[in-house]
């Protein structure tokens, strides 16, 4: 099916030959880098040795590459890649009518595998790395259970034991993504648990704690350094995640070349800015370039407001003060978010790209609220025919928002977003939306304060 108009198809198919080779790491572009991660007991920039007693070697060197512009992508990964990529790009026809816009809207599908999300774009070459060290066993954290889901999937390929510690609020709202996990192999654990240091302490601390990302990280990483032959991963924030991502905004960009497709806000969902930064990637760094001007929003839970309503800080990455103090923007990693049915949006830090992006004007940041985004998700539902995850559904709710301006202007913009994931799992909460027993948590400036106490003070 096609646009009459302009003969662009309505769901754009790259080939096979089209899947992109390599990675693009967008800091070869940027002007200036993000700070470095700072050792919490010297303050001093870590090193690639320490950095390499938690991660996966062949990450940490990604990490730390800020020169390489392109970055090849391994054979298997590619291989494996091929089985569920290129992903889509949508027109979304339909939702455009429903809203009488003169906006063209498209949207980057990432759903279409059994983990339903993007996340087993990073999952699998983390996988990958693991296994070419040696390595027997992997621990990490999951919110809403998508990237715990994908690396179960990435883990089971290679035949690696997986440990997820997932947010107990989540856990409790989606058994069924803890039932997936299992089915690949994974342990999963709730988290604040009482297996760990950490996990008690905090219970004990705050009795009934529905949990936050922060803290399963910290059980994962206390996990890890008990096992030999095992590496924490985490599939969001870090500059080597947002590397594997841009698979997603590289197909993009070749979508948009070949069908003359040229954007002008590109929009997506932000919680630690994996999605964000892959999407955007290929594009922002046009932009550094002065090539483009093209309106790059992030989009956050108002809830959980990182980028929108915190500060450009120093802290740590999770709630037991384990990690690399990273600078980025954060609410304070003491800061417990409510249990959101955006499980993935539910960090209170930002990725140091991502941060950097927007402390320096290239992107823009805007908060929404619970019920406008199950609103707009079951609109969209309606219209394009799939039922999107609570976190995607931020990104479509600034979608509309931004389509309706366009029909008050007469504007035809054209508006791409990301639509990270389906939310088949994620039933309770449209069961809430629908029953009408959703409400919108009201972030206080003194609930921020608690939060930002507990930034440590670093000159």
């Amino acid at each position: 099916m096609a646009n009459e108009k302009n003969n662009i198809p309505i769901k754009i198919y790259l080939s096979e030959a089209e899947l992109p080779k390599q990675w693009y790491n967008v800091k070869a572009d940027m002007k200036e880098q993000h700070a470095p991660f700072l050792n919490p007991a010297t303050l001093k920039p870590v090193t690639f040795e320490e950095l390499c007693g938690i991660f996966i070697t062949e990450l940490v060197k990604q990490e730390l590459n800020e020169t390489d512009r392109y970055i090849d992508i391994p054979e298997e990964v590619l291989n494996f890649y091929k089985m569920v990529r290129p992903s889509p790009l949508v027109r979304a026809t339909f939702l455009e009518k429903a809203l009488g816009t003169p906006a063209k809207i498209y949207y980057k599908f990432e759903g279409n595998n059994t983990s339903g999300s993007h996340k087993l774009n990073s999952a699998i070459a983390q996988a990958y790395y693991a296994k070419e060290q040696g390595l027997t066993s992997i621990t990490t954290e999951t919110g809403a259970g998508q990237w715990g889901t994908a690396l179960a999937m990435a883990c089971s390929f290679f035949d690696i034991k997986l440990d997820v510690f997932m947010v107990k609020g989540s856990a409790m709202q989606k058994p069924d993504r803890v039932e997936v996990m299992k089915t690949y192999g994974a342990e999963v654990t709730p988290s604040p648990s009482m297996v760990t240091n950490v996990g008690r302490k905090i219970s004990e601390e705050k009795p009934g704690t529905t949990g936050s990302l922060g803290c399963a990280i910290s059980e994962a990483i206390e996990v890890c350094a008990t096992r030999d032959k095992c590496k924490y991963a985490l599939g969001s924030v870090l500059d080597y995640v947002l590397l594997h991502q841009s698979i997603i905004g590289l197909e993009v960009k070749t979508a948009c070349e070949k069908y003359g497709i040229k954007p002008d806000i590109i929009i997506g969902c932000a919680g630690g800015g994996s999605n964000l930064g892959g999407l955007i990637g290929p594009f922002v760094g046009e932009k550094i370039q002065g090539k483009n001007d093209i309106r790059i929003i992030a989009v956050e839970p108002a809830s959980c407001p990182s980028l929108t309503r915190g500060k450009y800080a120093y802290d740590f990455g999770d709630t037991g003060k384990i990690t690399p103090l990273l600078k980025m923007y954060t609410i304070g990693n003491g800061f417990i978010p409510s249990p959101i049915h955006a499980g993935g949006l539910r960090f209170h830090g930002m990725s140091p790209i991502i941060s950097k992006l927007y402390a320096d004007g290239y992107i823009e940041a805007t908060s929404v609220g619970q019920k406008e985004v199950f609103e707009a998700a079951s609109l969209f539902s309606r219209t394009e025919g799939i039922l999107p995850a609570p976190e995607s559904a931020h990104a479509i709710r600034a979608t509309i928002i931004e389509a309706e301006k366009c029909k008050e202007t007469g504007e035809e913009k054209t508006i791409i977003f990301g639509l990270t994931g389906t939310g088949h799992f994620d039933m309770s909460a449209y069961r809430m939306y629908n029953s009408g027993e959703m409400v919108d948590s009201i972030l206080t400036e003194e609930d921020l304060q608690k939060g930002f106490e507990t930034i440590p003070k670093v000159d």
